[in-house]
C-alpha cells in the first residue's frame, strides 16, 4: 500500500512540473502573433524626375554614294568599316566606252575649230574684196556697178553668219566633250567626305544600269568617333517636359543592349515638329547628341533613354515602398489612426472624378490634395500614421516637402511574412 502511494505520489509531481512547463508555451500559442515589421529608412540625398523613352542610334550624316553611269564594276578597293578619305577611290567601272566617246568628242571638236579657221578665212577675203570694191567705186564709179557692190556686199555679210555658225558648233562640241570627260570621271566612284564605309552594296564584276534610277554603291558615315545621334520617339504628353529638360540642360542617360553595364549620357540638340500619328497616338522625334570616342555605339543600335527632367539636391528622401504600404488589420494601428482605414469621403471621390470641370484654382487645391499622404512608423506594437506632403519622385524615392520625419527615420513597408 505504502509502495503504490509512493508511485501515485511520483507521478502527480512529474505531471505537474510537465504542465508547469507547457503552460507559457501553450499561452504564447493561443495569443495573436505580433507583426514583424520590415522598414525602411528616410534618407537625404538627389532625386532626379525624368521621362523614359526608347530610341534608335543613327549617325549624325550619312552619306549614300552611287554613280551616274553604268557599266560593270572592274575594281573594289573599298570594305566594310574602311576608314576613307575625301577623294579616295572606292571602285572603278569599265571606262572603255567612255573613254572611246571622249576620243569621238576630241576629234568631233578639231573639225569644228578647223571650221571656224577656214569660214575665218574666206570671211577675210570677203571683207577685203568689199573694202577694193568701195575703194574703186569712190574714185570712179563705172569701174563697179551697183550689182557688183551689192555682190560683195551680201557675200561678207553670208560668210559672217557662217562664222557665227561655226564658232557655236565649236562651243557645242566642247560641251559634248566636257560630258564625255564628266562620264569618264564618274567610272571612278571616289569619297566626298572623310569618313567609315558602314555599308557596301555592290561586288566586283557586278554591272550596274543607271539609266532609270542611280543605284546606291556605298555609304559612309563621317565623324563617327566624334558625335552620334539618339533619335528618340516622344508622347505628345511629355513633349512639354522634354522642353523643360532641354531649358535645364540636365544630362540624357542611356543604355544599350551591347553594353549592359555601362550609362552612356548626352544632351538634347532638336526637338523636331514633324509629329507622327500611329492608332491615334500622336510622337515627336528628339535628337540626342552624344559622344562616341571608343566608337561604341553603331549605327542601328536601340538606346532606353532617361531624360532628366527636373532634380533636388539634399532632399528628403521617402521610400516609394513606404508610401505604397497601407496595413489592412485595424488592430495593428493605434486608435487615433484607425479612421484612415475607413476610406475615403464620397465627396472627394466625386470631387476627384469632376477634375476636367474644376476652374484651374480649383485644380490647383485638388493637386495640392493630392500630394497630402500617409508613411506609418511603428510606436511600440502598434503603427502610428505620420501625414506628409510629397513632390518630386523618381523609380525609388519620393522629395519629402512638409511632415513629421527626419533623416533615418525608419518608415514600415511591409511584414517579414510577405503580406
Amino acid at each position: 500500500m505504502k509502495r503504490w502511494f509512493k508511485r501515485l505520489m511520483i507521478t502527480g509531481v512529474v505531471l505537474g512540473l510537465a504542465f508547469a512547463a507547457c503552460r507559457p508555451i501553450v499561452q504564447k500559442m493561443t495569443q495573436p502573433a505580433k507583426p514583424n515589421w520590415r522598414t525602411a529608412k528616410v534618407t537625404t540625398g538627389r532625386i532626379v524626375f525624368d521621362v523614359r523613352a526608347t530610341g534608335t542610334i543613327e549617325p549624325v550624316l550619312k552619306v549614300s554614294i552611287g554613280t551616274f553611269v553604268s557599266g560593270p564594276i572592274t575594281d573594289l578597293y573599298a570594305d566594310f568599316n574602311q576608314q576613307v578619305q575625301e577623294g579616295e577611290l572606292l571602285a572603278r567601272i569599265d571606262p572603255r566606252l567612255f573613254a572611246a566617246a571622249v576620243a569621238r568628242d576630241e576629234a568631233s571638236l578639231d573639225t569644228r575649230r578647223a571650221d571656224v579657221q577656214r569660214v575665218t578665212a574666206l570671211y577675210k577675203q570677203a571683207v577685203r574684196n568689199e573694202q577694193r570694191a568701195v575703194a574703186l567705186r569712190e574714185e570712179n564709179e563705172d569701174f563697179i556697178s551697183p550689182r557688183e557692190m551689192d555682190a560683195y556686199h551680201f557675200e561678207r555679210m553670208s560668210l559672217e553668219a557662217q562664222l557665227r555658225v561655226a564658232k557655236a558648233a565649236v562651243k557645242q562640241a566642247e560641251s559634248a566633250l566636257e560630258t564625255s570627260q564628266a562620264n569618264l570621271g564618274y567610272t571612278e566612284i571616289r569619297s566626298p567626305v572623310d569618313g567609315m564605309v558602314i555599308n557596301r552594296l555592290i561586288n566586283r564584276g557586278q554591272t550596274l544600269a543607271a539609266q532609270f534610277q542611280m543605284p546606291e554603291l556605298f555609304q559612309v558615315v563621317p565623324d563617327m568617333e566624334k558625335k552620334m545621334h539618339v533619335i528618340a520617339t516622344i508622347d505628345e504628353a511629355d513633349v512639354g517636359r522634354i522642353l523643360q529638360a532641354k531649358e535645364t540642360g540636365l544630362p540624357v542617360e542611356f543604355k544599350v543592349s551591347a553594353y549592359p553595364d555601362e550609362v552612356f549620357e548626352g544632351e538634347i540638340e532638336q526637338i523636331r515638329k514633324n509629329a507622327t500619328t500611329t492608332e491615334n497616338v500622336v510622337t515627336y522625334p528628339v535628337v540626342v547628341a552624344a559622344p562616341n570616342p571608343d566608337l561604341k555605339l553603331l549605327p542601328g543600335m536601340t538606346a532606353q533613354l532617361s531624360f532628366q527632367v527636373e532634380e533636388r539636391q539634399d532632399a528628403v528622401r521617402i521610400p516609394n515602398s513606404a508610401l505604397r504600404f497601407f496595413p489592412l488589420n485595424r488592430e495593428q494601428v493605434r486608435q487615433e489612426d484607425r479612421q484612415l482605414l475607413d476610406g475615403t469621403d464620397d465627396e472627394e471621390e466625386d470631387e476627384e472624378l469632376d477634375d476636367a470641370h474644376l476652374s484651374e484654382e480649383e485644380r490647383e487645391k485638388l493637386k495640392d490634395k493630392r500630394r497630402r499622404r500617409h508613411v506609418w512608423k511603428q510606436e511600440g506594437d502598434l503603427l502610428r500614421a505620420v501625414p506628409v506632403k510629397i513632390g518630386l519622385s523618381d523609380w525609388k524615392y519620393t522629395e519629402l516637402v512638409e511632415g513629421d520625419l527626419e533623416d533615418e527615420d525608419e518608415l514600415v513597408i511591409g511584414e517579414r511574412d510577405g503580406s
